[in-house]
């Protein structure tokens, strides 16, 4: 054999050395990875679920005038505790010339129907006293009454026929509906023009009203004087989004009107939030909550659940429902309101039980299953039965206690 192939020989060899060197490092560390144990510890399980909203006060209002006009002077600004009744803003009624000018057309306009309506009462009362119409038609009655009478003895006599009867009795019956109709027309047309003229008077008085308003208001204006705008509650002011100078519009049944404030009672706070579908069923009103703030570090907010909206609300194709918490007052943080909240909600708890990682846990034809360790580097499958579940930990109910020894399973087990 050439030196040649003895050299290539050993480089052989030395190769195959090394890779079966390599490889059985590897087994021998896959090995040592794949059976660490664990054994099961005595712990709390808390199951939860966690609802995403804000911090909100009870009752908040916002305050508007009930004039409108423009803000002459505030009195408060956002951050200021106010009281029920103390004055937020002055407002200075400032009525256009333009409406003034039209009130006192409506005023004259308002008088002249008057005088009319008062002057066709007169005329009637005049023609009633007279009682020109209803006396004409009284003797037109009596004439043909008295004229019917004597026809009728003619005919009864037999001097004249039933057809010339007849031609007085209906005129007898003409003059008669006359008579009765003018009467009924005097007393109807007398009372109607009684209303006509209450009517009128009305009229005329609310355009003078109208009108003395307008002026009087003017004149407050001038004497710098103005409606008040009150604090309808105790609370903070949250935001005034209205200056002085700015114009403002009273709230009626056409216009919401313009907030001069907005109010709100920090000593009662809620936390509105939503919360999967799979887990609303799991609710009930009184539950317990913790807050957690993001923008407070380190401090975390008792609550209690007080509403769970009977309607789910569809939000890019995940079903929410809304819920609505107590939050317990503190005294050492100040929560502002909109403050952006998540909210666990503690849906059960087991307490002081033996638990161990869900990781650990093989589940096969509906059964749990760990392996645990029955000599060196052996192990046995055995079956559990598992309780309540925080997702990590799971409560053992049966199958194991704190002295077994666990199989720990990683990723690609």
């Amino acid at each position: 054999m050439n030196k040649g192939c003895l050299i290539g020989a050993g480089a052989f060899l030395l190769i195959a050395t090394i890779a079966l060197g390599v490889y059985f490092y590897n087994q021998r560390s896959k090995s040592s990875e794949n059976y660490d144990t664990e054994k099961p510890v005595i712990t709390n399980i808390i199951k939860k679920t966690v609802a995403t909203g804000s911090v909100k006060p009870r009752l908040e209002v916002q305050i508007k005038p009930q004039v409108s006009g423009v803000v002459q002077e505030l009195y408060v600004e956002a951050g200021q505790m106010v009281k029920k009744g103390q004055p937020i803003a002055k407002i200075q009624l400032i009525p256009s010339e333009v409406n003034i000018n039209s009130a006192q057309s409506n005023v004259e306009v308002s008088r002249l129907r008057l005088q009319d309506a008062q002057r066709e009462l007169q005329r009637q009362r005049e023609l009633n006293r007279n009682r020109l119409d209803v006396e004409s038609a009284r003797a037109a009655y009596e004439n043909a009454r008295r004229e019917e009478e004597r026809q009728r003895g003619l005919y009864e006599e037999g001097v004249i026929s039933q057809q010339d009867y007849n031609r007085f009795l209906l005129d007898f019956n003409l003059r008669k509906a006359e008579y009765e109709n003018a009467q009924v027309t005097a007393g109807n047309s007398l009372r109607q023009l009684e209303v006509n003229v209450d009517i009128a008077k009305q009229e005329y008085q609310a355009a003078i009203n109208n009108l003395q308003l307008l002026r009087e208001g003017a004149a407050r204006s001038s004497r710098q004087v103005a409606n008040v705008v009150m604090s309808t509650i105790d609370g903070m002011v949250l935001d005034v989004p209205v200056k002085e100078g700015t114009s403002v519009i009273e709230r009626n049944n056409f216009n919401e009107g313009t907030s001069i404030a907005i109010i709100a009672d920090m000593n009662s706070l809620i936390f509105e939030g939503k919360v999967d579908e799979a887990d609303v069923g799991k609710l009930r009103e009184g539950m317990p909550l913790e807050l957690t703030v993001g923008a407070i570090e380190n401090a975390r907010f008792k609550a209690t659940l007080e509403f769970i909206s009977p309607k789910g609300e569809n939000e890019e194709g995940t079903v929410k429902f809304q819920v609505r918490a107590a939050i317990e007052p503190s005294e050492d943080v100040f929560l502002r309101a909109g403050y952006s909240a998540n909210a666990d909600i503690i849906l059960d708890r087991r307490t002081e039980v033996v638990a161990i990682k869900e990781r650990d846990v093989l589940f096969e034809n509906g059964a749990a299953y760990i392996e645990v360790k029955t000599g060196d580097r052996q192990f046995a499958k055995k079956e559990v039965q598992l309780g309540l579940s925080d997702g990590i930990l799971a409560e053992v109910l049966s199958g194991v206690d704190t002295t077994t020894q666990v199989r720990v399973r990683k990723a690609g087990d």
